[in-house]
């Protein structure tokens, strides 16, 4: 294709980006993967010469590199710095800026340097959707969430989480105690994170059943302390990643995402592929991975009874626990293999050049 693509990227998605960049590697786009604050700044950085030293790293970078485009993996300072060197600017949506700041706003920034660094980074977010190439949603959930504020826009619509199924195998381990329920989840947006809560009156209703808990985050003051309480909640705090994760899935009866704010739900694509009966909130992007009754089971938020009847349900009826759970796992390892992801986005190169690179 003689096309050459820079990646920027979250130090924590490293791990799935280079895996992303290898495959799209394979059908002849030439990529280059980098961390972000490794070129620029944080806001208030007061370190001038790291400034500067940081800002003529990235301009070489870009001269020596001469990407065709730029795919931005989340919006930073980076991206404005792409747009000012006239430089196609391509942004992968994988959550809801727009209600994580409006919780932020709520919960988190309370002096006055916090709530200028919110307004900056809101404008800057702006900037860069308002001044973007391509924006690309990994859920038809965002794709209408962006369509909304910025009609206008070039926006397609791109599941971009991608994972290598042979990766994703039953590691043997007898360390928990059955029936048990699995819970991965970050504590950093309250959006997503107070659902949790309604673990208490869950527990409470299943007191033979334990659930363990791996995540950690800002809000864990308050979530564990008010779970801890009940004799069936185990906390792991943060598991390895992908190795103590893999583990933990290899052992569980059944896998439960209880949140409030969700783009697509990348923990249950790790889930379904490990072949374990799912059940997950009915928000965001995750019924666009959850058929209810066939590929898992979606739940109302902060209904406990509805929440524990479903628990109950697939521990009292396994063979139709793991038909859910195969089910959902040839759906995952068809459409979201990292092969058919890369696939995907040679298309969406395609068409690009084709239309809009002429």
């Amino acid at each position: 294709m003689n096309f050459k693509i820079l990646i920027i990227g979250n130090r924590d998605r490293f791990i799935h980006l280079e895996k992303f960049a290898t495959e799209i590697n394979k059908k002849g786009i030439e990529t280059k993967l980098i961390y972000d604050f490794d070129f620029i700044d944080k806001f208030f950085e007061l370190n001038i010469k790291k400034k500067i030293e940081k800002n003529r790293n990235f301009k070489k970078l870009l001269e020596d590199f001469n990407p065709n485009i730029v795919l931005l993996d989340r919006i930073s300072k980076i991206g404005k710095k792409v747009i000012e060197n006239n430089i196609p600017l391509w942004i992968l949506l994988r959550g809801n800026y727009w209600e994580e700041a409006k919780w932020a706003r709520k919960t988190i920034y309370k002096s006055k340097k916090q709530i200028i660094s919110a307004k900056k980074n809101e404008e800057l977010i702006d900037y860069c959707f308002e001044n973007s190439n391509l924006i690309l949603p990994i859920s038809r959930y965002l794709e209408n969430e962006v369509k909304q504020r910025y009609p206008n826009k070039n926006i397609v619509y791109f599941p971009a989480d991608g994972r290598n199924p042979d990766e994703w195998k039953k590691v043997v381990t007898q360390k928990l105690k059955h029936p048990c329920v699995g819970l991965i989840q970050g504590m950093n947006v309250w959006g997503k994170t107070k659902e949790l809560l309604i673990l208490k009156k869950v527990m409470m209703n299943l007191p033979n059943v334990t659930f363990y808990l791996a995540g950690d985050g800002r809000y864990r003051k308050n979530i564990i302390p008010e779970l801890i309480q009940h004799k069936n909640f185990v906390w792991l705090n943060n598991l390895e990643y992908p190795n103590e994760i893999r583990k933990f899935f290899s052992e569980i009866d059944i896998f439960l995402l209880l949140s409030g704010l969700e783009g697509l739900g990348q923990t249950i694509i790790e889930s379904l592929l490990m072949k374990k009966p799912t059940i997950a909130s009915d928000i965001g992007g995750i019924p666009e991975l959850i058929q209810h009754n066939k590929t898992g089971l979606l739940v109302k938020n902060g209904d406990a009874e509805n929440i524990s009847e479903n628990i109950l349900k697939l521990i009292n009826n396994p063979s139709y626990a793991q038909e859910i759970a195969e089910s959902g796992y040839q759906i995952i390892k068809k459409e979201f293999s990292w092969n058919r992801l890369s696939e995907k986005f040679s298309e969406i190169i395609y068409n690009y050049k084709r239309d809009y690179a002429k």
